[in-house]
């Protein structure tokens, strides 16, 4: 890890220019810091794209973030939703949303001369992520993987740095919560967002909030399965107030990219 920041700091002092796809989450943060600390204000924009997949409270919390370390920051509208690939919501839909991401970006690393970069870290090249390839075909660069840094790396560095956002859950898009086959829509990721919010005002941490048409499926993580039923009552009126029928537990517990497995399946 001593060795991993040096050249991540390398690396992009390297770039001399870039533009961070500012998302919030550990990796995306901890990259953000870094390249803000190593080119200043002036050659690292961060930058945070707004659409129907990202939550407003993702939003939000980009912009005191930005705001908290003096990054150079700004948002940009994604239009995934007016692909029609995305909305059909196949296997393919995260390359999808990098590409419109890529679109969105391009301009702006354009005007500033730089390069685009994601915070992609070691462990995510093990996943189904088809998004990676469609960046890196868009011209993006991933600094973390090329300086070698896994999540734990991230987590571990950003804490040393005294990052709020060394522990912060991992995140993902709204629509990863649709299973592959379920059309991506608007009021879908709405009653998601809903209910994902309702439950993290009551305190809980890590989980995720699966739509399976009228019913949610929560996936919550091991150490919070105690403070899950003993706020069950509470739990199942927050889920409902989002519009769904019913409310189960998944006794898996939560893991990211949970539905990869029904890749091809469709509900209603």
């Amino acid at each position: 890890m001593t060795i991993g920041l040096p050249r991540l700091e390398s690396l992009i002092s390297e770039l001399g220019s870039v533009v961070v796809a500012f998302s919030g989450g550990a990796d995306s943060a901890f990259l953000a810091n870094v390249a803000h600390r190593v080119l200043g204000p002036d050659g690292a924009l961060c930058v945070t794209a707004v659409s129907p997949s990202l939550a407003a409270e993702d939003e939000e919390h980009c912009r005191a973030i930005a705001a908290e370390w003096g990054l150079r920051w700004t948002t940009v509208e994604s239009t995934e939703m007016e692909d029609p690939r995305y909305v059909a919501n196949g296997a393919d839909r995260c390359a999808r949303c990098k590409d419109a991401l890529m679109v969105a970006l391009r301009p702006l690393a354009a005007a500033e001369s730089a390069t685009v970069v994601l915070g992609v870290n070691t462990d995510d090249l093990g996943d189904f992520r088809p998004g990676q390839a469609a960046a890196a075909a868009g011209g993006a660069r991933f600094p973390l993987v090329e300086a070698g840094l896994s999540k734990a790396d991230v987590r571990e560095m950003s804490r040393r740095l005294g990052l709020r956002t060394w522990d912060r859950p991992a995140g993902a898009c709204l629509a990863s919560r649709l299973p592959y086959g379920t059309p991506v829509t608007a009021p879908r990721l709405r009653a998601v967002e809903m209910a994902e919010s309702g439950l993290r005002a009551l305190g809980l941490r890590e989980f995720r909030v699966r739509h399976h048409g009228s019913v949610a499926r929560v996936e919550v993580a091991d150490d919070e399965l105690d403070f899950f039923w003993s706020h069950r009552r509470e739990v199942v009126e927050a889920v409902k107030a989002a519009g769904y029928d019913f409310v189960s537990l998944d006794l898996e517990g939560f893991r990211s990219g949970s539905l990869n497995r029904l890749l091809g399946a469709s509900t209603r």
